[in-house]
Formats: structure tokens, sequence, C-alpha cells
């Protein structure tokens, strides 16, 4: 599922409302790793409800793979720089600019890392 550059990450409201969302993916060990704006409504919803369904995807969210259920969990400081590199490691000048820009705009502490350990 990290082979391609994106997945669509579903989360739940909290009166069970699934919200599908197309993000950026990297591998983290036997789990899969996403990075998002820390005020994020995913972040609220995954604060309230950890589990979520993943399936690979294209740019706009359109699914091209099987849906798997998974837990995510929010990273603190330290495992959300880790990730940021792995991202500028995968996508590599777009990563670099795309991370460039929301440090600009949020400062360091306004992204997340999120890991999502599949069932």
């Amino acid at each position: 599922m990290t082979s391609g550059k994106y997945v669509r990450v579903t989360t739940f409201r909290r009166d069970g409302t699934e919200v599908p969302t197309p993000v950026w993916v990297i591998q983290d060990g036997d789990a899969l790793g996403v990075w998002t704006v820390a005020d994020s409504g995913k972040v609220k919803r995954i604060r309230n409800r950890a589990d979520v369904l993943v399936s690979a995807c294209d740019i706009r969210g359109n699914p091209s793979g099987e849906v798997v259920p998974g837990r995510a969990a929010i990273l603190n400081g330290e495992q959300t720089r880790h990730y940021r590199r792995l991202l500028v490691r995968k996508y590599g000048l777009t990563g670099r600019l795309t991370l460039l820009g929301s440090r600009l705009r949020r400062g360091v502490d306004g992204t997340v890392g999120i890991r999502i350990t599949l069932d």
C-alpha cells in the first residue's frame, strides 16, 4: 500500500459517519505513516475514535485497492520530525516544498504525524 503516492484514510465522526481523505503515505516499519495539519478534522476524529479504514487511492481519493481496517495514533514532536524526513525521502522536491510551505504558514508544531497499524 505504500508503493503508491496516496492512501485514503477513512475516519469516523461521533455519529459513525465515515469521512474519507486522501493523504500522502510512508512506510513506518510494519505500519503506515501519514502527515497532516495538527488541528484538522481527521486529527480530532482520531482523538475521539482511533479505528480507521485504509485503502490505496488516486490523488482525488478514488479507491484503487482493498479496504483494510486499522488503528491510528497521533505522534509526538520527535516522531513527527522523523515522518517529515521520510516524506522528503519519498516525495523528493515536491515533499520539501510542501513541508517548507507548511512550516512557513503553520510553524513547526502546526502539523503532526499519524501512525496507522493495520489489522
